[in-house]
């Protein structure tokens, strides 16, 4: 009986010791930490007047075609979580966000045009219906958007980011 309790005693000492690696640099679900709230720059364009429509993307020009459709993705309104799951090939990052208002489709990260060195940045992207809908709750607004990447993409960077409209979200080795 002594021998077992000894035995049981030493096994629960050694077990509870192993906790270090969890929060150890070394263990790679580690490599990227937490996300925390970082600030964005906003900019805002003079010209451009709420109450006068745009035009309609739809209009043929002179020789009959329709034009090829632009982009009517917007940046989300705000990102609320950003995690990072290692694979064996990468990583897969996971944004979540939330919309200004119900009815947001075609969620996708976009890379930035210029990327820094050691730095990954994407801006969270959607497309809203061009009729109106209504703002409805955080739980109705909330998407996600995700993207692969490879460990080639991931040699060399320390901060991931992911941006919004009012804000942005990043994490880092």
């Amino acid at each position: 009986m002594r021998i077992t309790l000894g035995a049981l005693l030493i096994g629960t000492l050694v077990l509870s010791s192993c906790g270090g690696w969890r929060e150890s640099r070394v263990n790679p679900t580690n490599w990227f930490g937490q996300s925390r709230d970082a600030r964005v720059e906003q900019t805002v364009d003079e010209n451009l007047n709420p109450l006068i429509p745009q035009e309609d993307e739809q209009r043929a020009n002179l020789l009959g075609r329709r034009d090829a459709p632009e982009d009517r993705s917007l940046p989300i309104a705000r990102i609320v979580d950003l995690r990072i799951e290692r694979t064996t090939v990468g990583a897969i990052v996971t944004a979540v966000g939330e919309a200004a208002r119900n009815g947001a489709y075609e969620a996708h990260l976009v890379p930035a045009e210029t990327q820094e060195p050691g730095r990954l940045e994407y801006t969270f992207r959607v497309t809203y219906p061009k009729s109106a809908t209504y703002s409805g709750t955080a739980a109705t607004r909330t998407i996600r958007a995700a993207v692969s990447l490879s460990n080639q993409d991931l040699a060399g960077v320390r901060v991931i980011r992911i941006v919004g409209a009012e804000n942005a979200r990043e994490s880092r080795r």
